[in-house]
């Protein structure tokens, strides 16, 4: 299974092109390093969903548009029944489902998301600007927020800064599923 930075990569370089941008202006402008915006336009390694919203966000498009190459239309609301988000393949070891997709001009993005069970070792902490909020609504979940472990059962939530670097894990030899607010 290709990985979904290797599609993303090309439309975050293409809308740099489009706005004529070179990537020292979209850094400028993004507060983000040169050379992290290089490597994720060459697709090597995978992209964080808040790099992707600040650049959208400064872009001034959707995150949609990044994420899937379409364009969201809807601004009444977006109704998704059960099951049928936009499947998100941004990370291989964690199910996304982006639950707003087709709404346009959205001003947080909330996912469903799955994550399957894993030693410490294993989980790999990552952040990004902006704030979360977490609601687990099946299995159990273990949520690093750096060197604190938490645990988080059906109907827990968190809400905390992205900045904190954080992981996840489901527990008990189990995924956890859980609805997440990025803002």
């Amino acid at each position: 299974m290709e990985q979904a930075y290797k599609d993303i990569a090309p439309r975050l370089r293409g809308l740099r092109d489009a706005l004529d941008l070179s990537v020292e202006d979209l850094a400028g402008r993004t507060g983000l390093d040169a050379e992290l915006i290089r490597t994720y336009e060459a697709g090597e390694t995978e992209i964080p969903v808040g790099f992707l919203m600040k650049v959208a966000h400064t872009c001034q498009v959707d995150l949609t548009v990044l994420l899937s190459g379409m364009e969201p239309h809807l601004k009444g609301y977006s109704l998704v029944r059960k099951g049928a988000g936009l499947s998100v393949e941004r990370r291989k070891d964690y199910d996304y489902k982006s639950l707003a997709y087709r709404f346009s001009g959205r001003k947080m993005e909330p996912f469903l998301i799955t994550v399957p069970p894993k030693t410490v070792e294993e989980m790999a902490q990552v952040s990004h600007s902006g704030q979360e909020f977490i609601h687990v609504t099946e299995g159990r979940l273990e949520l690093r927020l750096g060197e604190e472990a938490l645990e988080l059962s059906p109907g827990d939530s968190l809400y905390f800064d992205s900045q904190t670097p954080h992981a996840l894990r489901g527990l008990d030899g189990a995924p956890a599923v859980f609805l997440d607010v990025i803002l």
